[in-house]
């Protein structure tokens, strides 16, 4: 990795299509299922609407959405326009790139029609049914941005309605949002009531983590580039952790989080999504089965605790009342809509083992939650420190771990730190950096992270999409804790600003390592924070008594 500078090179800025090489995907009519909700507006709306700018979908093609809200063609096309024109007005006075351009948006909105009805009611479907058959094209797309209690019923629907039939000239392809069941045997369930209706190639199971840019830039930081494949191993890495922290409470979704909780929203999907990109082998070739077939490969070799096992490598924890930002922020218990006995999580810490070849005897420590000290998506690689008996009878009593860095959000990029030589007559070192950083290459244009995952559908391809056995191998792997948790629901609490509970410290310090600091500057000149609360910091590399840490 090096250093931008100023006369670096930087591609053009090509919108979602920087290269612009991509052709425009083929015709079809997308329905979307719950179309007044908050995912459609804030993200799915501005997605197709930026792949539109930037030529990306076919000229005819046509957004059907569905709802029981009386509305026409018209006022459906100026909620989101009236949306997007106070979200431009926002980044322009913060110095931000509009997300609104009017001839732009004026072509895009002819796209937009409205079909009132309720999902659960045959009448709708024979309605579709006239839509497409009446169309330019008999393909569709078919997104469900309802509550996942409604997944399978409109699948169902869908299927016996005949409107999942293919031909040699269309397609018909549904599109689900997680969370994708609540537990094993609920996702196993909901696959064979969607696989009853249509094939796993019609099927895609979005997970919009698999859409950020750095995401993917796993798969070619590691299968690119020589440098780093030989290191990508139990030999010379000692831990990695991958980390998801917010600022932000339930918001307006505490009906759903108290019935869910940190573990079921992020741990099973998102967290073991990335997991599975860094420890995934080498695919055959890169396309959707072999990448698919390796993340799942990865998934199912997690080592299955048993329900004591999965207690003591766990640490549940809620966030009570403290101050965020210099506001004071009410606690869990306090918040609209949750239950005066609940004993949801709001954060979640956990080890996992995956148990084959490359990472035997590898930690991987999970955590994410809410109103945690700043924003923050990471997978923090810790290397094997290096041996250091050279230095006998020097001034350099230990050798500090290399980290590598991969931020998802809100800085995305790639950070390493390594160890250097302070100048002065005397051996002292400081850990230093050396990384990518997107926005000192690329002009990023203004994005969702939506784009590519929907862009992927229209061109029928399911790389980033998850498979039905990627999605039950990563309910299986949690279901310990669930069954630890239900024998002991206890919550610890920590002030909103903080990091996490003491149980999550306690988890892996006990192993002589200690978390990454959440929310850590990057970029070059920036030393890394090595404690991640106000205590002595421990050694970074973990047991070396070469058992298994467990």
């Amino acid at each position: 990795m090096a250093e931008n500078t100023k006369d670096t090179a930087r591609p053009e800025d090509g919108g979602a299509n920087p290269q612009g090489d991509a052709p425009a995907a083929e015709n079809t009519t997308m329905f979307i299922f719950g179309a007044n909700g908050d995912l459609v507006k804030r993200l799915l709306i501005p997605s197709l609407y930026h792949l539109d700018r930037d030529g990306l979908l076919d000229p005819a093609m046509r957004i059907v959405g569905i709802d029981l809200a009386e509305q026409d063609d018209t006022s459906f096309r100026r909620h989101f326009r009236d949306f997007l024109a106070d979200k431009a007005a926002k980044s322009h006075t913060e110095g931000r790139k509009s997300d609104l351009q009017d001839e732009a948006w004026g072509q895009f909105e002819q796209r937009l029609h409205y079909l009132q009805g309720d999902f659960t009611d045959d009448a709708v479907y024979a309605k579709i049914g006239e839509q497409i058959d009446t169309g330019e094209t008999a393909s569709a797309i078919f997104y469900c941005a309802t509550g996942s209690r409604f997944f399978g019923e409109i699948a169902t629907r869908l299927g016996e309605a005949g409107l999942m039939r293919e031909g040699s000239e269309h397609y018909r392809r549904l599109i689900v949002e997680k969370p994708f069941g609540h537990d094993a045997a609920s996702a196993r369930e909901l696959n064979a009531q969607l696989l009853e209706m249509m094939k796993e190639s019609q099927i895609y199971r979005i997970d919009h983590f698999l859409g950020k840019e750095t995401v993917q830039n796993i798969l070619v930081a590691r299968f690119a580039n020589v440098l780093f494949e030989p290191f990508w191993n139990n030999h010379y890495i000692d831990h990695i952790q991958i980390t998801a922290a917010e600022t932000i409470g339930v918001e307006k979704r505490a009906a759903f989080y108290d019935s869910a909780g940190a573990t079921r929203d992020m741990v099973p999907n998102h967290l073991f999504q990335l997991l599975a990109m860094v420890a995934i082998e080498p695919p055959a070739y890169f396309g959707a089965d072999a990448l698919r077939g390796e993340k799942s490969k990865v998934l199912s070799a997690i080592r299955p605790w048993s329900v004591e096992e999965a207690a003591a490598n766990s640490a549940r924890g809620r966030y009570a009342a403290g101050e965020i930002d210099g506001e004071t922020v009410p606690g869990y218990l306090d918040e609209e809509g949750v239950a005066a006995d609940s004993t949801t999580e709001t954060y979640v810490a956990m080890k996992v083992m995956v148990d084959n070849w490359r990472w035997m005897g590898v930690p991987f420590y999970l955590r994410t939650g809410k109103r945690m000290s700043a924003r923050d998506t990471e997978i923090a690689i810790c290397f094997k420190q290096a041996p250091y008996a050279q230095f006998r009878d020097t001034e350099l009593e230990r050798t500090a771990s290399n980290w590598l860095i991969i931020q998802i959000q809100p800085n995305e990029g790639m950070w390493f730190d390594f160890q250097a030589k302070r100048p002065g007559p005397e051996l002292h070192t400081d850990t230093v950096k050396m990384g990518f950083g997107y926005k000192d290459f690329f002009d990023l244009p203004a994005v969702t992270g939506y784009e590519t995952l929907l862009y992927d559908c229209l061109t029928g391809d399911q790389m980033l999409f998850q498979r039905a056995d990627t999605i039950e191998n990563g309910w299986r792997a949690v279901e310990p804790f669930f069954q630890a948790w239900a024998q002991s629901p206890a919550v610890e609490d920590y002030a909103a600003g903080e990091d996490g509970p003491e149980g999550a410290f306690t988890l892996i310090e006990r192993d002589g390592r200690e978390w990454h600091q959440v929310g850590q500057p990057t970029g070059p000149g920036v030393a890394p924070v090595p404690a991640s609360r106000d205590r002595a910091p421990t050694s970074g590399s973990g047991d070396k008594s070469g058992r298994d840490p467990r």
